[in-house]
């Protein structure tokens, strides 16, 4: 199957930005679907149309309707996300140093990191093309491969890593052109932690110091 996006392309310096935007915007396609189909990526595809809906919607394309276009991708989308396994997996060691109070105000934070970045984001869906290239079963692991071809014929590939839960699929994270935003953020946390210490980390992420993993990347 075959769906389409478009992403303002942007110079070098942010080119990882552009990229992450890309995953954002592939992040509403790719929504998993409790009565799909068995398999991960039959389950994906069944969901496009129902967001494509969405986002296809005139009566929600006008500014002023923004914020309800918003949510309503919002009660779709993030509930298909493991953000308490992304929040973990981005905090790596350092989790288990935590207490319970400091890990739910963590992913608490996290997600709203996560959301944002999304939200602000969300205008840039009109054109460019998404296709799924591949996918892998491991047990309770599969993962997603997809290709974005820009109008100029630029290839971005991404792939989304999902855990099952239950009788679901929910994604724990992404890679865009080999480069894990999960990973990206734990580096990126990791630096102020060292330097500086846990509560900082959550004060700057309270000030939505850290807006996507891209900051990170100049490649």
């Amino acid at each position: 199957m075959t769906t389409t996006i478009i992403c303002r392309h942007e110079s070098a310096g942010f080119r990882f930005r552009f990229r992450f935007l890309l995953a954002t915007i592939v992040f509403v396609l790719m929504i998993v679907d409790r009565a799909g189909a068995a398999t991960p990526r039959e389950q994906i595809q069944s969901s496009v149309e129902k967001v494509i809906a969405i986002l296809k919607d005139p009566n929600l394309k006008p500014e002023a309707k923004k914020s309800e276009r918003i949510e309503q991708l919002r009660q779709v989308i993030f509930p298909k996300f493991d953000f308490t396994e992304m929040a973990k997996r981005s905090l790596g060691a350092d989790w288990q140093r935590r207490n319970p109070e400091e890990q739910r105000e963590f992913v608490k934070l996290f997600t709203e990191l996560i959301e944002s970045s999304y939200a602000s984001n969300l205008d840039s869906y009109n054109g460019e093309k998404v296709v799924f290239t591949g996918d892998k079963q491991d047990g309770e692991y599969a993962q997603v491969d997809t290709k974005i071809t820009s109008n100029k014929g630029e290839e971005t590939s991404v792939s989304y890593k999902l855990r099952q839960s239950g009788s679901d699929w929910k994604i724990y994270d992404v890679v865009i052109e080999n480069v894990s935003i999960v990973n990206n953020y734990r580096s990126q946390f990791s630096r102020v932690i060292a330097r500086s210490s846990f509560a900082d980390l959550l004060r700057q992420m309270k000030d939505k110091q850290f807006d996507t993993a891209a900051k990170k990347q100049k490649s």
